[in-house]
């Protein structure tokens, strides 16, 4: 039984798993191998730098991939948006601030853009500014989002307002979903598929140092936290109301709850980050992953994630099938 959605149907893959635009995770490769296993491999464009994105795309080969931007952050240099679009990637996704400034664009470009939202609000703007695709992503996804709504029910709220008022776009679920089980899940609750990032983050194609996947493989959801300190002591101006969900280190239980006094030593602090991150001290370093973390125990590669997804989400529907089919 192939898993064949309005998903894979629009996009022409095999598997309705998507790669989330991870910064730095989700370089080239891993985006390739993504899209190679059948899926599609998105290019995390983080805070946008183009020597990273000309590297990636040139690290994706041939293969069809697409990127996803910080919105707030790509706003400040829109020359990176038209720097992707000028590759005619296979989507572009928008993250984290209001879309529309950019939306006319993309869509001018023949590109299907790709929306994320965390409240309902935010998936009436992604429809009103044309999203082939909206993402819901509930709290339990690792980065950054809102405290705002879990997965389980935040999903089928979305696709409710999509089959009422714009029943052509696609819907993807994100948030605590690792394997098969989460994609069935997904596919229950209304969605056409499944946004990945904590099962792909911890890949051996992610650009992400060996000593922080291997701290993933010991950890489990409840190791995970909401929380701001690693913006404040990068230095990065997210909104307030954004929060990113790590794994707790002993960085984390010094600052947290003590904001006010980081950002006074905001600029020691990110250098110790800094010079952390390079030496693989995931003490002070964030690792940035959520709570499906506790789903992951080993480190394949990215395109036997995205066949063991599919094969698991296929024998759970059919375990489903058979359960309700007994007498």
């Amino acid at each position: 039984m192939a898993l064949r959605t309005r998903l894979t149907e629009a996009f022409g893959l095999r598997h309705p798993v998507v790669l989330a635009p991870m910064d730095p995770a989700s370089g080239g490769a891993l985006a390739a191998a993504v899209s190679a296993a059948g899926g599609l491999g998105l290019i995390g464009g983080g805070y946008g730098d183009h020597d990273r994105l000309q590297r990636e795309f040139a690290a994706a080969g041939n293969q069809r991939v697409g990127c996803g931007f910080i919105t707030w952050s790509m706003a400040r240099d829109p020359s990176l948006l038209d720097a992707v679009l000028a590759r005619a990637p296979a989507a572009l996704m928008l993250s984290f601030a209001d879309p529309a400034p950019f939306a006319a664009r993309i869509r001018a470009a023949g590109v299907p853009l790709i929306c994320q939202v965390h409240t309902l609000a935010h998936a009436r703007r992604a429809l009103e500014v044309g999203a082939a695709v909206v993402v819901a992503q509930g709290t339990e996804a690792g980065g950054h989002g809102l405290a705002a709504r879990g997965t389980m029910a935040f999903v089928p709220v979305v696709a409710d307002l999509i089959a009422r008022e714009h029943p052509e776009t696609l819907l993807l679920a994100a948030g605590g979903i690792a394997d098969g089980r989460g994609l069935a899940a997904a596919l229950a609750l209304g969605a056409d598929g499944v946004l990945v990032g904590t099962r792909f983050w911890a890949t051996r194609e992610a650009l992400i140092h060996p000593a922080a996947k291997q701290r993933v493989l010991a950890a489990t959801g409840d190791d995970t936290v909401r929380t701001r300190v690693y913006d404040i002591a990068r230095q990065r101006p997210w909104p307030a109301s954004y929060t990113g969900r790590l794994l707790r280190n002993a960085f984390i239980d010094t600052w947290h709850g003590r904001e006010d006094a980081l950002h006074a030593a905001a600029a020691e602090r990110r250098r110790d980050v800094e010079e952390a991150d390079a030496a693989g001290d995931y003490d002070v370093a964030n690792v940035t992953v959520g709570e499906a973390v506790g789903l992951i125990e080993d480190l394949p590669g990215a395109g036997d994630v995205v066949r063991r997804i599919a094969d698991e989400a296929e024998a759970a529907i059919r375990r489903s099938a058979g359960h309700m089919a007994a007498p």
